[in-house]
């Protein structure tokens, strides 16, 4: 007499669409294979080569030596200044805003504070330039009424590019703390409250120390934006304040020599370093800000 065999457990099957959705994603992968990559790798192709016309190019270490010196350093170093400080000042100012449109009670101010970040966030370049040189320009609106310019106001300075880059900082800030303050719990509060400590106790002890890695990614955030823009200061200062976005598009535009294209280049390899770098800072310090806030 043969017994039935034990059924076997049944192998897990993916779903159907798992393999469709793998196949979804292959266009994307392209698109930033072909965007980015390529541009990525013929930058630093560029950075590492020398550039003589009818002759092969050789590897060499000296466009990113050159490309940390001098002036080239001096841009360098004159935006991460001009970034940290902008991001700085608009973390301060935008958690500032932020948390008083959170505890408002007019859902209208919500809505039209969110609205308005998101239009000013994404409104910079030129047309920012041109709005802050006649309001605030050597002969702009405010400048002649309020005689700025015999207090020693300039515009095309570095505290100027600080003014415009808070324009569409702040705003980005505040759209990136809202949804950390609405995470923070009433009863965190109420158990404060409930133990004596007063408001600047709470904020001290509870708040900004579980708000805190939000403020540092949005800290990151801010400043990778502030470090990457150009237009805003090419319409505005041009080289009157070193900038390493500047002096990249100097030696693209071939105002100097044939041999500084490659250190443009090389020069861009360090923003790259740079940005990655935030982002390596930026990404832990959103995923545990989300585990508290969720």
């Amino acid at each position: 007499m043969s017994t039935a065999p034990l059924s076997a457990t049944p192998a897990r099957r993916r779903p159907k669409g798992a393999a469709a959705g793998r196949l979804a994603v292959v266009p994307l992968l392209l698109f930033v294979a072909v965007s980015f990559g390529v541009p990525a790798l013929a930058m630093a192709y560029g950075a590492f080569t020398t550039y003589n016309p009818g002759k092969p190019s050789q590897y060499t270490m000296g466009n990113l030596t050159a490309s940390l010196q001098g002036g080239y350093l001096d841009a360098l170093i004159g935006s991460v200044k001009l970034s940290a400080l902008s991001a700085l000042i608009a973390v301060v100012a935008g958690l500032l805003l932020a948390q008083a449109v959170v505890t408002s009670r007019f859902a209208l101010l919500r809505k039209a504070v969110l609205s308005a970040s998101g239009v000013l966030a994404n409104f910079g370049g030129v047309p920012l330039a041109f709005a802050f040189i006649a309001t605030l320009g050597n002969a702009g609106v405010l400048t002649t009424k309020l005689h700025l310019d015999q207090h020693g106001w300039s515009l095309y300075s570095f505290n100027g590019l600080v003014l415009v880059y808070l324009y569409f900082l702040i705003p980005l800030m505040v759209l990136s703390v809202i949804p950390s303050l609405d995470g923070l719990r009433r009863q965190w509060r109420e158990a404060a409250q409930n133990n004596g400590a007063t408001a600047w106790q709470y904020w001290r002890h509870v708040a900004l120390p579980v708000l805190a890695p939000s403020l540092l990614g949005g800290f990151v955030l801010l400043f990778g934006s502030a470090f990457a823009a150009y237009a805003t200061a090419a319409a505005m200062v041009g080289a009157t304040v070193p900038l390493v976005t500047l002096q990249i598009a100097t030696a693209l535009s071939g105002n100097v020599s044939a041999d500084a294209t490659n250190v443009a280049l090389a020069m861009s390899l360090d923003m790259v370093v740079i940005a990655t770098l935030v982002m390596v800072i930026y990404i832990p310090l959103q995923r545990r800000s989300a585990r508290w806030l969720v």
